[in-house]
């Protein structure tokens, strides 16, 4: 299963400070143990790590992901169609015509079962979209780019 596969997400990961790694792999987990028939799309560019998780192995099937971004701190789980969910608490933050997100700050804090609620509605919404026949492939994890230029990951502020 890809849920083991980290060795390209963790070199990507590295520059960033431990609590922000300790954050994505935790939403990743999550994510997995959800949905582990769902492939796992990694993107290492240049302004972000960016990993989420695709009915196929294409960005377009993709329900939810994970970005890092280099020039902060920030950690974002998002849905790729996330406006087109009902999101009834009015948490997820975009305007744009399609992305939602909410930012995670600390693990403790992520609205789990919500989010399970939302990653459902995201999925069906995304196998929706999917014209038959379905790929077989399943539980993978495709690295689909590798920026050659990187911005420094921001290192953590002392207090």
């Amino acid at each position: 299963m890809a849920k083991e596969d980290t060795s390209d997400l963790s070199k990507f990961l590295d520059p960033f400070p431990e609590e922000v790694q300790k954050i994505a792999f935790c939403l990743r987990d999550f994510v997995w143990d959800q949905y582990p028939k769902a492939n796992e799309l990694i993107y290492d560019n240049y302004n972000a790590v960016a990993f989420g998780w695709s009915i196929t192995d294409r960005l377009g099937s993709t329900f939810c992901t994970i970005a890092v971004g280099r020039s902060s701190h920030n950690v974002h789980f998002g849905f790729y169609h996330g406006a087109e969910l009902s999101d009834p608490d009015g948490i997820l933050i975009g305007q744009g015509n399609q992305y939602r997100y909410i930012l995670v700050k600390d693990i403790k804090d992520f609205p789990k079962t919500y989010i399970k609620k939302l990653l459902k509605e995201a999925y069906t919404n995304a196998l929706s979209k999917i014209k038959p026949p379905l790929q077989s492939t399943q539980g993978q994890t495709f690295t689909k780019s590798i920026s050659p230029a990187k911005r420094s990951a921001p290192k953590s502020k002392k207090k």
